[in-house]
């Protein structure tokens, strides 16, 4: 299954005929945006094969990362590789860094990793691979780093990524210009961000590793840096266009007169010429693109929509808006009416009422709506409060949970529940279950009767919140198990047909008249990017059999608790009363194995329905600050078709 998920054009940066050197006027390190990361992949692909063959003399020294951001660049190299089109065989590769202490016999290590990513893949001289090893003494450790950083140095080309707080290797917060290939200490969030890869135990992650300085990466003949998704936007912003500091240690490259930044979409949604394309070049004025000047220039000024002046609009850079849309009174009217327009206390629209100018139509009534979670809980998280207004409305409401969620249960919850268990009489299990607890390899799958456990208490709390808002669990509950997400480990399967196919037969049981899914596209490897692909590519396929529900049907995509639609964007905007926030926050209560000890938390410590209710309540104080009615809170979506 090949085809990605990106959003629809609505107008932006016209960046045909423009030269490089207005395109790229705010950035310090050039910038190449593409709308997602495959195709960007394909360009820095290119890049290393030409460069590849260009060399004549000697060995191409290739500097190279581990990581999720390479992962489709390694397989496009390999894929190019095994078609014959590049080779391997006069190519020196340095990887940049490896857990200490460790063994590159373990498969958490960046050396097995690379190697699995790559290395195994294409035909490298085994001589020709040079990685960091985390198993010399500590004795000898400064000598070695010393011998390393002499061999890592002068690299014809290195292709990093970076991390989110503006890392690259394990250069954190505090690396200077002239640090050196050297032996650092890992600090406690680097080691949770790390944990993924070793079971989500944080004891079992190493505290130190051996990684090249940024003095070193500047001694490399040419950089490339990538960086996919949202979560990586404010580090790519600081590293393209903010100014050299420590704090951002990837902002040092900037220092290197031969470096380049290959990002998507998301990963660039910060850089001004996303942010505000106007003020770079030429623009495709749409509609929903007036719309986010507008809103734009609100921030701005600090003004609602229909105080803006004139002066507002030339002094901030929008004088072509004028020039192509008139007036500002009229585009001040235009784009309030607009915004006006996507707020319904009705997402799945109001019986007898003219829908003109609403964003659902008020037929069919009722709707079948189907609803699909990634993970057990994004459901009540992202959109709990409009689940609340569908159900209460009146519609069929259906939730297709579409993976297990095991991995995301700690061991001890487990046990909790075996204790529960037999402290009410049904079974003592609670030694059984320990034991193979006990029995989980670090960096190997875990045992699928554990899995099994943490997969059924996952749908006992999905259920529970379903019927918070009064709907059966059994008829209206769908759990899906989607295979590729049944590695048994943080790494996934590839997504298939099988996985599509599960999709299919549910959509076309329910035929449903609105599907929502989810929208983000922080992590372009992550469950939920693969599980809208997956529901979008049975969509397709359907559509191309001519299934007659499908023609009628609505998708509608949400966002998570960490990103929201901005407001250009928008389609749907519903409002929360105060008591169905409160009934929001009791249905994500109803996910306990979530609360408090949050498996994979990230930078925020915050618990889900804190970050899910600021989110929300934040979008309510835009609206108002806009000049619309005040809210509690605001759930927004956005139409794909």
């Amino acid at each position: 299954m090949s085809k990605h998920f990106t959003l629809p054009y609505e107008g932006g940066l016209i960046k045909e005929n423009l030269p490089a050197g207005i395109l790229h006027t705010y950035e310090k390190i050039w910038t190449h945006v593409y709308p997602e990361s495959r195709p960007a992949s394909y360009a820095i692909a290119d890049l290393i094969e030409e460069a590849i063959k260009a060399k004549k003399d000697g060995l191409f020294r290739l500097g190279l990362t581990t990581g999720s951001t390479p992962i489709s660049l390694y397989n496009e190299l390999t894929r190019r590789n095994q078609a014959g089109k590049i080779s391997f065989q006069n190519v020196e590769v340095v990887s940049i860094d490896e857990y200490y202490p460790s063994s590159k016999e373990e498969a958490q290590s960046r050396n097995s990793r690379l190697h699995r990513a790559l290395l195994d893949r294409v035909d490298i001289k085994k001589e020709n691979i040079h990685i960091p090893d985390g198993s010399v003494p500590a004795e000898k450790l400064t000598e070695y780093c010393a011998k390393f950083d002499a061999l890592a140095r002068d690299l014809d080309l290195l292709v990093i990524g970076i991390g989110e707080q503006g890392q690259v290797g394990f250069n954190e917060a505090g690396s200077n210009e002239k640090t050196r290939t050297r032996v650092v200490r890992l600090s406690y969030s680097s080691r949770r961000r790390q944990a993924v890869n070793f079971n989500n135990d944080i004891a079992a992650t190493p505290d130190k590793a051996i990684t090249l300085g940024i003095s070193t990466m500047l001694s490399a003949k040419k950089i490339i840096l990538m960086a996919w998704g949202e979560d990586k936007a404010a580090a790519v912003k600081a590293i393209a266009e903010g100014p050299q500091t420590l704090d951002c240690p990837a902002s040092l490259l900037q220092a290197h007169d031969h470096i380049s930044f290959y990002v998507d979409e998301t990963a660039a949604s910060m850089l001004t010429s996303s942010v505000a394309p106007w003020l770079v070049g030429p623009c495709d004025w749409t509609p929903k693109f007036v719309r986010k000047a507008v809103v734009w220039l609100c921030e701005v000024t600090g003004k609602p929509i229909l105080k803006l002046t004139e002066k507002d609009y030339l002094n901030n850079g929008l004088s072509e808006l004028l020039e192509v849309r008139g007036k500002f009174d009229k585009i001040n009217i235009d784009v309030f009416n607009d915004l006006q327009h996507t707020i319904t206390g009705w997402p799945g629209g109001k019986p007898n009422a003219d829908d003109t100018t609403r964003p659902v139509s008020a037929k069919p009534f009722p709707k079948t709506v189907l609803i699909f979670s990634p993970h057990p809980d994004d459901d009540v998280i992202s959109m709990g409060g409009t689940f609340i207004r569908l159900a209460s409305q009146g519609h069929d409401v259906h939730v297709a949970y579409e993976t297990s969620g095991n991995v995301a249960v700690h061991d001890d919850v487990v046990l909790q529940h075996m204790d529960c268990a037999f402290q009410l009489g049904f079974a003592d299990k609670f030694e059984e279950v320990k034991k193979i607890v006990e029995s989980k390899v670090p960096g190997q799958p875990e045992p699928r009767a554990l899995l099994e456990m943490k997969g059924a208490i996952r749908r006992s709390e999905a259920r529970g919140a379903v019927r918070s808002f009064g709907l059966n669990d059994n008829t209206n509950a769908h759990f899906l198990n989607l295979p590729f997400y049944e590695s048994g480990g943080i790494k996934k399967n590839p997504r298939t047909q099988a996985d599509v196919d599960i999709i299919k037969e549910l959509m076309n049981k329910l035929e449903p008249d609105m599907i929502f899914m989810a929208g983000d596209l922080a992590d372009p490897h992550g469950t939920h990017r693969v599980c809208t692909e997956a529901a979008l590519e049975a969509l397709e396929q359907l559509k191309e059999k001519k299934v007659a529900w499908t023609q009628k049907t609505h998708v509608w995509l949400y966002r998570g608790a960490w990103m929201e639609w901005e407001l250009g964007r928008v389609d749907m905007a519903v409002p929360l009363s105060p008591e169905e926030v409160v009934m929001k926050r009791h249905a994500i209560f109803r996910h306990l194995s979530q609360k408090d000890i949050v498996p994979f938390p990230g930078e925020d410590p915050r618990e889900f329905w804190q970050r899910a209710e600021e989110r929300t309540s934040n979008t309510a104080k835009l609206y108002d600050q806009l000049g619309m009615a005040e809210y509690q809170a605001i759930e927004v979506f956005l139409k794909l078709f």
